[in-house]
């Protein structure tokens, strides 16, 4: 492994200005994502999973705000570089799958053309080779037919195959760094298993650094080194990924896997997490935002938060009553 993260993020922090008030999405989150190494960030929907992964990005929303920290990225930090040195390495040296293919992909041009303005961008090809260069990866995605589906637009194709098409762009130029934000949604189970076979493969032959967002925890485990736990913009947990399912030690990470279906389990033993997620408009929010939910609330949960640490390598929990 690289001595020195492919991605670091620290201590980010970013609010959102709404018509009803200031959203507190994400508070001093900080990980980092080494070279050929695949981490997932997990969590229910509203966790800040997605907010991260745009941040970083540098296409958040223009509501949005980074009000601290850093996201460096081959020496750079991404949060103060200038959008042309953001363009240029999107797609080259970053890249993402979106989580809704439609929204994504241009509705008027056809999906093989899509493929090959990245080639061009970025992949050093010439105008001759970007048409081939996109069949093979339309091959590489497991899409039946690729001369034909390359001519075909969008609205032509299933969700599950515009799901492909997407991973097809963000693969093409052989990315050091990948977010994959739900990558496999709307994808058949065996599609899934070849698609993430194929990242996993990309990231060990060409150690590419992969950030997976899922909510599918058994995913997490069958490909990713390491986890890190979101819930309601905060990180509660990061550790290795034997060590985390073996040995959870916040109590929201240990109903998040007991509410995760197995083969062995019937699903009236599933157990529902209780409660919602708090409301990050609030002027005054508990300063761990799980507390309200938890059994294993003590008294100082409402005075401080345990700080928790950027080096994901490391077993951190932020609780001050862990398992």
């Amino acid at each position: 492994m690289s001595a020195v993260p492919v991605l670091s993020v620290d201590s980010l922090s970013v609010e959102f200005r709404t018509r009803s008030g200031i959203v507190k999405a994400l508070e001093n989150v900080s990980f980092a994502v080494n070279k050929g190494e695949m981490v997932a960030i997990v969590g229910e929907s509203g966790s800040g999973k997605s907010v991260t992964a745009f941040t970083v990005m540098g296409i958040l929303d223009a509501a949005g705000r980074v009000t601290r920290g850093t996201a460096t990225f081959g020496g750079l930090d991404l949060l103060q570089a200038p959008e042309a040195a953001l363009r240029d390495i999107r797609g080259r040296e970053m890249s993402m799958i979106f989580q809704n293919p439609r929204v994504a992909l241009n509705p008027i041009r056809r999906v093989g053309d899509q493929i090959a303005d990245v080639l061009l961008q970025h992949g050093n090809v010439t105008r001759r080779e970007a048409p081939k260069r996109a069949i093979e990866m339309l091959q590489k995605v497991r899409i039946p037919d690729p001369e034909r589906r390359a001519r075909a637009y969008p609205f032509e194709l299933s969700g599950g195959m515009c799901q492909r098409i997407m991973i097809a762009i963000a693969l093409a130029c052989s990315p050091k760094m990948l977010i994959a934000d739900e990558p496999t949604t709307g994808l058949d189970v065996t599609t899934q298993a070849a698609i993430m076979d194929l990242i996993a493969e990309l990231g060990k032959d060409q150690g590419m650094a992969t950030l997976l967002i899922t909510h599918d925890l058994g995913m997490a485990a069958e490909y990713c080194d390491h986890i890190v736990v979101m819930h309601a913009g905060h990180i509660v947990e990061a550790a290795p990924t034997a060590e985390l399912f073996a040995h959870p030690r916040h109590p929201y990470t240990a109903k998040l896997i007991a509410a995760t279906p197995k083969p062995t389990v019937s699903l009236m033993d599933l157990a529902a997490i209780p409660g919602n997620l708090p409301d990050l408009r609030a002027a005054e929010i508990a300063p761990c935002r799980y507390s309200a939910r938890c059994e294993r609330k003590q008294t100082r949960c409402d005075q401080a938060l345990p700080q928790v640490l950027g080096d994901v390598k490391n077993s951190v929990v932020a609780c001050w009553n862990p398992l």
